[in-house]
């Protein structure tokens, strides 16, 4: 059992739980999310079954800036893993995904104006995570003449 500060309570270490709780203090310690506007396991409704994000960070407009789904180390990230947090995040709408297993790490940012997604070769921090989500971040890019 490990104490998780953000459910405040003792939850199981499973090997996704250390990955989770790794990312959590990453984004946290590192990348200055507030620790207010993450949430563990956030239920969400998906083809009228209820399913778990693994965690959510959410920005200051209380709506999900980051969805992560961590999966255990020994767990490569494929794209079938890729296809669960992208069918997730049809309902949730976040306009960066993390999928990662403590290992490997591969973040993407998702423009639902243009319809497209760009894999990024970082995390972004908590201010870069507010600029990508921004609306002018979703601007179609003008050709110069």
């Amino acid at each position: 059992m490990i104490w998780d500060g953000l459910r405040r309570k003792y939850v199981v270490l499973t090997p996704e739980e250390w990955v989770r709780q790794h990312v959590v203090h990453y984004l946290a310690d590192h990348l200055g999310y507030p620790r207010s506007l993450l949430s563990l396991e956030r239920g969400h409704a998906y083809n009228q079954r209820r399913k778990r994000t693994d965690l959510c960070a959410f920005g200051p407009n209380g709506r999900v800036l980051l969805l992560v789904e961590c999966k255990a180390a020994t767990v490569r990230i494929d794209a079938t893993v890729a296809h669960q947090a992208a069918t997730y995040n049809q309902t949730i709408g976040a306009p960066l995904l993390l999928l990662t297993n403590g290992v490997q790490h591969f973040c993407w940012h998702v423009d639902p104006v243009n319809r497209t997604n760009r894999r990024l070769d970082f995390i972004p921090d908590f201010e870069t995570a507010k600029q990508l989500a921004s609306p002018a971040a979703s601007q179609p890019e003008e050709t110069s003449q």
